[in-house]
């Protein structure tokens, strides 16, 4: 992780883990994720409603949770270096 990288996650994680995981994981990933399976390739048997919960709710949660594991991982091995 470089210095840059370190202090913009340090950024990032002073505003919590839950703005993290609804605003990169369900906004930035699950949303366009949510549009493009509804609506350019539509599951035949899946509602809009079951969509919604499937790709934009539960992938977009997951997502955030993996990446903020991911980058905390990360930021504390470089902080325990220093």
């Amino acid at each position: 992780m470089q210095s840059k990288e370190f202090d913009r996650w340090a950024k990032v994680r002073e505003q919590g883990m839950l703005r993290y995981v609804l605003l990169r994981g369900m906004l930035c990933y699950g949303l366009p994720l949510f549009l493009i399976m509804t609506y350019v390739i539509p599951h035949p048997r899946l509602t809009t409603a079951q969509s919604v919960f499937l790709w934009w709710a539960l992938a977009g949660a997951g997502y955030g949770i993996a990446m903020w594991k991911v980058q905390e991982r990360r930021f504390r091995k470089v902080a325990a270096r220093s």
